[in-house]
């Protein structure tokens, strides 16, 4: 059990993070995401990925949390990026925090996507097994999501 928890802990909490934009909820769901893990081991299918396991889990859990919760809040983004001179960290804190309140405004079916594909850079196949859904229906909904996220960073006034 600890050579699971070292190896999927952060991958975990990343995706809770990238769904919730909450350090503390995210923290949260991923010890309930381990709980579940460890109580429910035995219910885990040697013949798939433990990846698509415990991340199906994890976006599970962090959905749960949403609806629990009913409240989307925005990102603590307390990450500096060192790169670039101050106005291009300002621009660039600017759209990820455009980009983050955008992600928030999607139904978290759409996402979940976003985030396995472009937080987490899962492949097609990947999001597939995860989501336990096909493949084609991954890409109709990354592009859906797409369009949403280009909508409303538009309708913020947000350039890329």
């Amino acid at each position: 059990m600890e050579v699971l928890l070292i190896r999927y802990e952060r991958p975990v909490y990343n995706a809770a993070y990238r769904m919730l934009h909450n350090q503390d909820d995210a923290r949260d769901v991923t010890q309930t995401v381990f709980l579940k893990v460890f109580e429910h081991i035995d219910q885990f299918d040697p013949q798939r990925r433990f990846f698509s396991w415990i991340y199906r889990i994890a976006l599970n859990e962090s959905i749960n949390w949403l609806k629990k919760t009913s409240r989307l809040r925005p990102i603590d983004d307390n990450v500096a990026d060192d790169s670039g001179g101050p106005e291009q960290n300002a621009d660039n804190q600017r759209l990820g925090e455009d980009m983050q309140a955008a992600l928030m405004t999607i139904s978290p079916e759409y996402r979940q996507v976003v985030v396995l594909k472009h937080a987490l850079g899962c492949t097609y196949r990947e999001i597939a097994e995860v989501l336990e859904i096909p493949e084609k229906t991954v890409k109709s909904r990354l592009y859906t999501a797409r369009q949403q996220l280009m909508d409303e960073l538009t309708a913020r006034g947000a350039h890329s």
